[in-house]
């Protein structure tokens, strides 16, 4: 996969992250991985990597793939859909996947086929997906930062995956949740939760916090060719902890927890 990536967006830094995540889309493509949640901080360029070059990718090794991406809103999806899309088209995708084509009766933004079955499906969370199968379901950022200050909206985005995405997974399908954490309620805390009865998905976690060893004189960016130490920590300095441990650190903690009394 980072080989591909290196290819077809030459513009991209690679960092060591980008090397997991890469590591961890190799053993979800050969079959060996099925359940991955990577959590994230913003602006670490997840979104490429899971929803722009591993649709891309994945369908060009299995081109009778069925995919369904969804993320917190079906604009987002469709975007998506039309990168990934337009990247099948390039000459330089040509070189790499010779054998890949889209059908030409099939080529909208959010809604694709290849010429061997493959199938591209785009929705917001929320959104329908009647009919539709998935072997690769990719999850990206299920919350919006309005949806995640509401315990009703994050009830309903895990209600949604239970009777929507989830059902749809083909037998032996993979599932792939990359996301920002916004709390302890979020799509990820709840997944991890679940996991722990019998018999249930039981998921491997990568997690990235933007600032290692924070708090040490070491500290240390994630992705120091793009992030620099002070840049971060003026992001720091202007949230509140509750909202630097979650989103940026992985680290949520409960509204209480995160008071000083």
């Amino acid at each position: 996969f980072i080989d591909f990536a290196r290819y077809v967006w030459p513009a991209g830094i690679i960092s060591g992250h980008h090397q997991k995540m890469a590591s961890a889309f190799d053993r979800i493509i050969d079959g060996t991985l099925k359940r991955l949640i990577i959590a994230m901080p913003p602006r670490h360029s997840k979104s490429e990597y899971a929803s722009y070059l591993l649709p891309a990718y994945a369908i060009g090794r299995t081109p009778n793939l069925k995919i369904i991406q969804a993320t917190h809103t079906g604009e987002l999806a469709v975007r998506f859909g039309r990168k990934v899309r337009n990247l099948m088209d390039t000459p330089t995708y040509g070189e790499v996947f010779a054998d890949v084509q889209l059908k030409a009766d099939s080529k909208a933004a959010g809604r694709w086929d290849t010429n061997e079955g493959g199938e591209y499906f785009a929705v917001g969370v929320g959104g329908a997906m009647t009919g539709r199968g998935a072997d690769l379901l990719i999850i990206d950022d299920p919350h919006s930062e309005q949806d995640a200050q509401s315990t009703l909206a994050l009830e309903n985005a895990f209600e949604w995956y239970t009777s929507g995405p989830r059902q749809r997974l083909q037998p032996g399908g993979a599932i792939v949740v990359v996301a920002t954490r916004w709390g302890t309620m979020d799509l990820t805390a709840r997944l991890l939760k679940a996991q722990a009865s019998h018999k249930s998905d039981k998921w491997e976690v990568i997690e990235f916090p933007a600032i290692f060893d924070e708090g040490e004189p070491n500290e240390r960016p994630l992705w120091p060719s793009f992030w620099k130490l002070e840049e971060l920590q003026a992001v720091r300095a202007s949230l509140s902890v509750q909202k630097w441990q979650a989103q940026w650190q992985q680290n949520p903690t409960s509204d209480e927890g995160a008071i000083l009394k």
